[in-house]
């Protein structure tokens, strides 16, 4: 018996844990939302792996694993953000970056060739900080750890990495474009 489904239905658990982490925060409940939100992150590694290791790629994860990664991500940036704990322009430019992103890969899909949902490695390095970011957030909230410079530095890090990958996604694209591809 294959277990090629086994990335997909990682992804799809994922993007059914974002609700209840949402809600969780909202009712501050923290230290649940911090374990579940460890577990959405963490499977987002591990559906990688799996999808790698054994060669499981398939049409269906690559939409699922990136929309699981932009439901989790934004809901919790803007659910944080709400709260007041995260700053509105580390919000706005985060979720302005997933934007152009998702934009500009449906304008190339429709307009030049389907789009093969491969991150590059400073896109990957944003979503790590990213989720890192969001995971300290939530341990200061529940537990007053880490302190705020670490989170400080971590939004930082966040800001340079959405700039240079989402110049990097730009410029990936206008070079395909116009080389026909």
């Amino acid at each position: 018996m294959s277990l090629r489904w086994l990335p997909n239905a990682i992804s799809l658990l994922r993007i059914l844990l974002v609700a209840p982490i949402l809600l969780l925060i909202l009712h501050d409940h923290f230290a649940w939302a911090l374990a579940l939100f460890f577990v959405a992150g963490f499977s987002d590694g591990v559906d990688g792996y799996l999808a790698n290791r054994y060669d499981w790629h398939t049409r269906l994860g690559a939409l699922l694993d990136p929309v699981a990664d932009k439901m989790l991500v934004a809901g919790t940036f803007i659910t944080l953000t709400f709260l007041q704990l995260i700053p509105v322009w580390l919000t706005v430019i985060v979720i302005l970056r997933d934007v152009v992103i998702v934009g500009g890969a449906a304008a190339y899909n429709f307009i030049v060739k389907p789009v093969q949902g491969e991150p590059t490695r400073i896109s990957k390095l944003n979503t790590a900080l990213q989720l890192l970011f969001l995971l300290f957030v939530l341990s200061r909230a529940g537990f007053g750890w880490p302190d705020e410079i670490s989170i400080t530095v971590l939004g930082a890090a966040i800001l340079i990495t959405v700039v240079i990958s989402g110049v990097d996604y730009a410029r990936s694209w206008s070079i395909r474009v116009r080389a026909g591809e």
